[in-house]
């Protein structure tokens, strides 16, 4: 055990150095990737222009019917129009393909249903 101490304390300080320095690096990390994510969100909130169709943060979709320089009016159905904060918009609506649109509009099925037949 004396040999450890002895072999520590004669050590020239690197492990002390990266036990302090690593957490500092990773603190630093993080703070600089929530920066390049805040300002990712300033720009797209600062480019919002009436008619863009957007997702808010509590799941609501709608256009944008008119700004202010913090309420955004959305539309989210026709004729129901909601005043938001527009810190609330999260980005642009997602937009569904036009395969997806179309294999749901019309399932394919093998024959119809027959509702008095046995083997049904």
């Amino acid at each position: 055990m004396s040999s450890f101490v002895a072999a520590a304390a004669t050590s020239n300080g690197t492990s002390t150095l990266l036990i302090f320095a690593l957490p500092v690096l990773l603190i630093g990390y993080m703070f600089i990737t929530q920066r390049r994510r805040q300002k990712a969100v300033m720009s797209m909130q600062a480019d919002l222009a009436v008619g863009d169709e957007v997702t808010t943060t509590s799941g609501f979709l709608g256009r944008i019917t008119a700004l202010d320089d913090g309420i955004a009016t959305l539309e989210i159905s026709p004729g129901v129009k909601v005043r938001l904060d527009r810190r609330a918009i999260a980005g642009s609506a997602p937009t569904a393909s036009a395969s997806n649109l179309a294999s749901s509009r019309n399932p394919v099925t093998d024959t119809p249903s027959d509702p008095t037949s046995p083997t049904d």
